[in-house]
């Protein structure tokens, strides 16, 4: 792993500003970009702590806060442990912000997001790559679609109603496609059950676009996030050679 330089910076959206983490390797150069949208308990530790792997594994990563429109990082009171079930009122302050980004803000702050990292001289030429968790894997399929001239790859862990009977399903947007996807689902994740895995994969296959669709087992949704009691360790390096194996092929 390389060292790693991070900082945070601030985006201009259609719609107010965007606080973001951007982390990179600390040799100045441009490297691929790769832009990571966060789970529902947003920016925080953990998740620069992700950008800063990934940084150190030879990228630039760019996190924002996807939430911005509600105020700047934190969003409310989030504790260094998040533990629903000793706060069960944290989805009460959450889940309503959640709820409010809608498709079309989604698509919005993209342009934002993905020029932010155009511009930057720490990002190299070309298309970019995107990961996402929780309600992040949402975000990146919409993106993927959405800007499709401008991602390379998508990646999606522990999703959840990732492809649903709503007529704004992301899955729907899957004839728009052209990165290769890659899914790492849990197995013991209710918003995202087995139906709804057949249906995103039938959609991506009907498409015609690369993808991956894995269950892991033994998995919760957020697997990844080692500050929720969610957290698999063993799911959580699955996930990360699944995406360091992604970029690879991308770039």
């Amino acid at each position: 792993m390389t060292a790693v330089q991070g900082a945070d910076v601030d985006i201009p959206t259609s719609d107010g500003t965007a606080d973001a983490y951007l982390a990179h390797p600390a040799d100045g150069s441009p490297h691929p970009g790769v832009l990571l949208y966060q789970d529902a308990y947003g920016l925080r530790p953990q998740l620069r702590a992700m950008a800063d792997r990934l940084a150190g594994a030879g990228y630039t990563v760019l996190a924002p806060n996807v939430f911005y429109r509600h105020g700047r990082t934190p969003i409310g009171e989030v504790p260094e442990f998040i533990d629903p079930a000793a706060d069960p009122a944290i989805w009460e302050r959450i889940g309503p912000v959640m709820a409010s980004l809608t498709p079309e803000q989604t698509e919005r702050d993209a342009d934002a997001y993905l020029g932010r990292l155009a511009d930057s001289p720490l990002v190299s030429d070309g298309p970019v790559a995107l990961t996402g968790y929780c309600m992040g894997a949402r975000l990146a399929l919409r993106t993927a679609a959405t800007h499709a001239e401008r991602v390379a790859a998508a990646a999606g862990f522990h999703g959840g109603r990732l492809a649903t009977d709503a007529p704004d399903s992301p899955h729907l947007g899957a004839g728009r496609i052209t990165a290769e996807l890659y899914f790492g689902h849990a197995d013991q994740d209710h918003s995202m059950p087995e139906e709804q895995i057949r249906r995103l994969e039938d959609a991506l296959c009907a498409a015609g676009v690369r993808h991956t669709c894995e269950v892991y087992p033994g998995a919760q949704h957020g697997y990844t996030q080692a500050d929720t009691p969610a957290y698999g360790r063993e799911a959580d390096e699955r996930h990360w050679a699944a995406l360091l194996d992604l970029l690879k092929r991308a770039f």
